[in-house]
């Protein structure tokens, strides 16, 4: 008897072996304004409106709120009135209304509530314990990732900002969707675009590229290409002023080869008409100190958000993109370029091809999780140089890895014959070819194929579209005429490499 009760005594005392449940954990919940938020909205249609844009299935607790709640938002989508006899009538059709708790359970619901009134900010609490809720199931994920020693700590890293930023974007990944549900979205956006004014996609800024594409469409991937000195960097960055200051749409220029001052000053060269020159010295005459001033309002107000890290990995790349997403909302990513970035990983393949590979697939990837279409330049091998002819770039040409050109929705090239000294086109006119650049299309995944000429300013670092040369100027001053600096020379710096880089590692 003596030991059963020291058995007892060490049970029931103060050793902490038996635990009161109230210390216990249990998820965070708010079932109470779950009840209260459905009940809404059966008896009332205004309660619907405000909450359906918030909330979805998934951030109900109650296995049976999510039934309800699903069949409100079919009613919903098939334009159907929401009452407790739809609702009731939703769920017997799927089969759901005896796992809910039949008609019974829908009147207690009803009658728990008399009005939508705070309905919204029910609904946002209920969202708030959702995310806490897969807060700690990604933490736990994430924690029991950690012990494992073969994970590596950067695919780590991306995989937990990655899950993160689906919860703050609330994007929840699902497997799979209908046929019927993919077409009706499909026939929305082609009604959407339909009623747009214009361009489908982003604008570039050139007429006849936007006429082709339709503008730069969601989660595409685009290739630039071209020889070192043929303008990828010049291209981009006029691209990138039309779109962030003519159209004010957010755009991301990651710049691994140029710092931001150099690009920035750039722009101001080619917004202002002032030469390279010029703005290197400062020498400017006081009206252009005041045509400077003016000109580059607009280029201040933009936004434009460039990064200039050296050696970004990709999985920085990703990081860095989400984040601009995110505080920013930004719709357009410009790489400059492709073949500078790293895989950022400490198991590498040491084939420079596979790295390749593994960027260009990451950078698809990135695309299509942000919806946003990304552009990324790209070198092209010596093996144009050792060509004859036009010397004018093809697919064969693409340096590394055949990746690139699968991976791409759009494959493009760069090509400026004076840069060969060749001073006419091969067409049948032989037109002049001097101060003009050809923009390539050779991959178009959702579209058709074309050559497009474009102006080329070299002395301002600009392109422009080819019928509209004749609006364009530049301010002319004493420094402007005596200036010796060669046109195709006038944004080297020497901190950089030189025109051919095929001795770098890349």
């Amino acid at each position: 008897m003596k030991s059963l009760k020291n058995i007892d005594s060490g049970l029931s005392g103060n050793n902490n072996s038996v635990y009161s449940i109230q210390k216990g954990k249990i998820p965070p919940q708010a079932v109470d304004l779950e009840e209260l938020v459905i009940g809404a909205m059966m008896i009332d249609k205004k309660g619907v409106d405000e909450v359906i844009d918030i909330l979805h299935p998934e951030v109900f607790y109650k296995q049976s709120h999510k039934l309800i709640y699903s069949a409100i938002l079919n009613l919903f989508e098939q334009q159907e009135p929401i009452d407790l006899k739809t609702v009731s009538f939703q769920l017997k059709k799927d089969a759901n209304l005896n796992l809910v708790g039949g008609d019974i359970y829908l009147v207690e619901l009803t009658q728990k509530v008399s009005s939508s009134a705070h309905i919204e900010f029910h609904s946002r609490i209920i969202l708030q314990k959702f995310i806490q809720r897969k807060l700690i199931e990604i933490s736990s994920e994430i924690i029991e990732s950690s012990y494992d020693e073969t994970t590596d700590v950067f695919d780590l890293l991306d995989s937990a900002e990655s899950k993160i930023y689906d919860i703050s974007q609330g994007n929840i990944k699902k497997n799979s969707q209908t046929a019927e549900n993919l077409v009706i979205a499909a026939k929305k956006k082609i009604e959407e675009i339909s009623k747009k004014e214009g361009l489908s996609g982003i604008p570039s800024g050139f007429n006849e590229i936007d006429k082709l594409t339709s503008g730069w469409q969601q989660s595409d991937l685009i290739i630039i290409a071209a020889r070192p000195g043929m303008g990828k960097t010049a291209f981009t960055l006029s691209m990138a002023r039309n779109i962030s200051v003519e159209n004010n749409i957010p755009v991301a220029f990651f710049s691994l080869e140029m710092s931001a001052l150099q690009l920035i000053t750039r722009l101001i060269s080619s917004e202002t008409g002032l030469n390279s020159e010029k703005l290197r010295t400062g020498k400017l005459e006081k009206f252009e100190w005041e045509q400077l001033n003016v000109k580059v309002s607009s280029l201040e107000s933009a936004p434009l958000y460039i990064d200039d890290t050296p050696s970004l990995s990709i999985f920085e790349l990703r990081a860095k993109a989400r984040r601009l997403s995110s505080q920013y909302g930004i719709k357009l990513i410009v790489l400059d370029y492709l073949q500078l970035m790293t895989i950022g990983s400490s198991q590498k393949s040491g084939n420079r091809e596979q790295e390749i590979s593994t960027i260009s697939r990451n950078l698809k990837a990135l695309a299509k999780e942000l919806d946003i279409p990304i552009i990324a330049l790209s070198q092209l091998s010596r093996a144009v140089e050792l060509r004859g002819g036009t010397k004018r770039p093809i697919l064969s040409d693409l340096r590394e890895s055949g990746a690139i050109e699968q991976d791409a929705d759009i494959v493009s090239f760069l090509y400026r014959p004076e840069y060969y000294k060749i001073d006419e086109w091969d067409d049948e006119e032989r037109s002049p070819a001097l101060g003009q650049a050809e923009f390539i299309v050779s991959k178009h995944r959702n579209g058709g194929l074309n050559s497009i000429k474009l102006k080329f300013i070299s002395s301002l670092g600009k392109f422009e579209n080819l019928n509209s040369f004749e609006n364009s100027f530049e301010y002319q001053s004493k420094l402007n005429e005596d200036s010796r600096v060669n046109p195709d020379q006038a944004f080297e710096s020497g901190s950089y490499r030189s025109e051919d880089d095929d001795d770098d590692p890349f």
